[in-house]
């Protein structure tokens, strides 16, 4: 461990031999930190904490803090982070609870920017992107490839699907589906994230068979369980037509209406 010498880092700490850490950081005592990790100025990383490899935590992150949850009663909660990941200036990520699994959960190779929140209990998949300011609370699940605009703010237990965008400023009470886009207040689906589909690398058949996924769901009249069956039916051997299908069945909050069709 390479280290400032006006940081303070607990001896009890697990902190691999090649981490850097700069000046000024406050290291608790049951934090572990993995190899190629870089902590830069003032960030504070505590509780029971661990960070995987090569991650570059920004200046003034503060990680593994309690949550802001009145039912938290100083259990014992973790904060899981993956490989690769890029946490920005003033970022925030609190300590799960016993009421919600106990642990707040993050993959790899995500982007969070300066300023944004990750509350507790949240599991956060990998290569997602968490724009300026974006405010999560607790109980959020957003899957791989999400993307969330500058200054939204995302409702508890609410699921963002798979390579999904969320606009900024939009505030989101409902599930959002995958692969699609949404904004507003409250949010509506606008149709596929036909750019970001792309970019991924979608082929021209898998976006045909999720723009008519999205028709049958929003813009044909059929009763919400009718048109999963439909979907079931007709592309029951797509991955990603019958991924929209399972995430719209174990919806808990219900799916954000169409802006342009029925909800």
């Amino acid at each position: 461990m390479r280290s400032h010498p006006t940081s303070i880092i607990s001896s009890k700490a697990q902190i691999a031999d090649d981490v850097e850490i700069g000046p000024h950081c406050i290291i608790g005592d049951h934090v572990g930190i993995r190899s190629g990790t870089r902590i830069m100025a003032g960030a504070q990383i505590t509780g029971w904490t661990t960070i995987g490899e090569n991650c570059q935590i920004f200046p003034y992150a503060i990680i593994g803090i309690i949550p802001q949850d009145l039912k938290f009663k100083g259990e014992k909660s973790f904060v899981q982070i993956g490989n690769n990941n890029i946490i920005r200036e003033f970022v925030t990520i609190h300590r799960g609870t016993e009421g919600g699994g106990g642990i707040t959960r993050i993959g790899d190779g995500n982007l969070i920017m300066a300023y944004s929140h990750i509350a507790h209990d949240c599991q956060i998949g990998n290569h997602t992107v968490l724009a300026n300011a974006a405010s999560l609370a607790g109980h959020i699940v957003i899957e791989d490839y999400a993307v969330i605009g500058g200054l939204a703010g995302i409702h508890q237990f609410v699921q963002i699907g798979r390579h999904a965008i969320i606009g900024g400023v939009s505030a989101v009470d409902r599930d959002v589906l995958p692969y699609c886009q949404a904004a507003g207040n409250r949010a509506r689906h606008h149709g596929l994230n036909l750019i970001g589909l792309r970019r991924a690398g979608f082929s021209a058949e898998k976006i045909e068979v999720l723009k008519e996924t999205y028709r049958l769901l929003f813009k044909t009249g059929l009763r919400r369980q009718e048109a999963l069956q439909r979907i079931a039916e007709q592309f029951g051997e797509h991955e990603e037509a019958m991924h929209v299908v399972e995430f719209v069945r174990r919806s808990q909050r219900g799916i954000c209406s169409s802006a342009t069709g029925q909800s």
